[in-house]
């Protein structure tokens, strides 16, 4: 949003969402910013404009982008002007000047009413693909509740990155001495020693616990990758389980299910910690355009850990790309979906066959960039790359893709996109699952939409096996 250069700068509610995020006092914000409580206290109500010697101090001394500070969040503006043109919302008016005072002024209720919004959408979309299918209703699944959980948080905690970079602060730095280091605690503080066993031995387990020896046991199977993130995670598990489970029951999970599994994911979050703590992996990331083959090499992780633990990158004083994430099966199976921001797919379904997402089985082991827009008129520049299944046997026979995005607008900020004309890019339209998707004519379509009717004409043939009426 363009300003003038003499336009005085409202941006109360955006600092007090700052202040909230750092977890500070008024009183503790204006001693930092050395202004008197009272006077922060007015620029907060918008009684009183930001000064730009205040705008300077908050960029020092919280390392606060000035243009994102300054522009305020478009996203969630257009989010919320999108949301209040749903015909749910028939017969009322909000202005745009009215939407983005909101934003500025209120910018937690603008974000609660966008998700309360998206909860409204994904309901409506499970029941009409229900009704579709002639059934009762869907009911909400342990993961789907998990997954909404750490979504509702960005995918970031960082009480857990705290614990994480205290681990490896006492471990070894060096990715080769980080396994040694890794058994040595293991056996020195819980008396636990990792044993490395037969896949025939091992069954179906590639990580298993075995207390009455006690003993770590991993499968033969694993890579070297995921044999440091078993042991990290055992430590997590072991140093931290009165932590986590703390945690977990502040949430208040619906069921035993869904609290197990919220645990089990706080804990690979601390492992994945452990291994990449995040003042040095995420300045890493910034100095080299978030190159994951270098990542991969100075951590000693695998590409898919790499690029999870990108999508956690939400430090408000050292942010990362918001990234998002999806895994797929080559039968189009979603087994993985996290973000660090907005998440442009559908969480019904899998993802769109235009997106190259799946065309990387094709090319296993090289990534694959493309632009994509959605059919709000988002923008988003993704890489894909296939992975091997953990634990998996023949090589390739179980290969999983990984998907990483970010907003087009974040593009220039990686290696992946030099050389790219971001200005004019070529463009790929897709859309969510097939049955949700409003995009027509698409060859691609697999399935007819569950919110139009089909209009089938015996004198002639689309290029989409289900055209219907837009």
């Amino acid at each position: 949003m363009a300003r003038s250069a003499d336009q005085k700068l409202f941006l109360g509610g955006r600092l007090k969402r700052l202040r909230r995020e750092l977890d500070l006092t008024q009183t503790a914000m204006a001693a930092d910013l050395e202004v008197s409580p009272s006077y922060l206290n007015h620029i907060e109500r918008n009684q009183r404009p930001v000064s730009a010697q205040l705008l300077l101090r908050l960029a020092d001394t919280y390392d606060v982008d000035l243009r994102a500070f300054g522009q305020g969040d478009e996203a969630t503006a257009e989010a919320l002007g999108e949301l209040l043109a749903d015909p749910v919302f028939k017969g009322l008016s909000a202005p745009r000047h009215e939407i983005l005072a909101t934003v500025d002024e209120n910018p937690a209720i603008a974000e609660a009413l966008t998700r309360l919004y998206q909860a409204f959408s994904d309901q409506r979309s499970r029941t009409q693909i229900e009704a579709e299918r002639g059934g009762g209703g869907l009911e909400e699944t342990p993961a789907d509740w998990v997954r909404d959980l750490i979504q509702s948080r960005r995918n970031h905690f960082p009480e857990i990155d705290a614990l994480g970079e205290a681990h490896h602060t006492e471990l070894s730095g060096d990715p080769l001495g980080l396994e040694a280091a890794l058994r040595a605690r293991l056996k020195s503080a819980y008396d636990l020693s990792v044993r490395i066993l037969p896949a025939e031995v091992m069954v179906e387990w590639t990580r298993r616990l075995d207390l009455h020896r006690r003993r770590l046991t991993l499968s033969e199977t694993l890579s070297t990758a995921s044999r440091l993130f078993a042991m990290a995670y055992q430590l997590g598990l072991s140093a931290h389980a009165h932590e986590i489970e703390a945690m977990a029951e502040t949430t208040r999970p619906p069921n035993t299910a869904a609290h197990e599994l919220l645990k089990v994911s706080l804990t690979n979050a601390l492992a994945g910690a452990i291994l990449m703590p995040y003042g040095p992996f995420q300045a890493l990331a910034e100095a080299t355009g978030y190159d994951l083959d270098l990542l991969q090499q100075r951590f000693g992780v695998s590409f898919e850990q790499a690029a999870h633990r990108l999508t956690t990158l939400g430090r408000p004083t050292a942010r990362g790309v918001p990234f998002f994430l999806m895994r797929v099966d080559q039968a189009g199976n979603v087994s993985k979906r996290y973000a660090a921001g907005a998440f442009p797919f559908s969480r019904f379904g899998g993802a769109c066959p235009r997106w190259r997402l799946h065309a990387a089985f094709r090319t296993p082991g090289r990534v694959v960039t493309q632009i994509v827009e959605t059919p709000d008129g988002g923008r988003w520049f993704t890489l894909a790359r296939t992975v091997a299944r953990q634990g998996a046997g023949r090589a390739g026979d179980q290969d999983l893709a990984i998907g990483l995005g970010c907003e087009l607008k974040d593009a220039h900020r990686l290696v992946y996109a030099r050389g790219l004309n971001l200005e004019a890019p070529e463009v790929t339209p897709i859309g969510p699952a097939c049955r949700l998707c409003p995009r027509h004519p698409c060859a691609e379509r697999a399935a007819p939409p569950v919110h139009a009717d089909l209009q089938i004409d015996a004198w002639s043939k689309s290029v989409s096996p289900w055209p219907f009426s837009t």
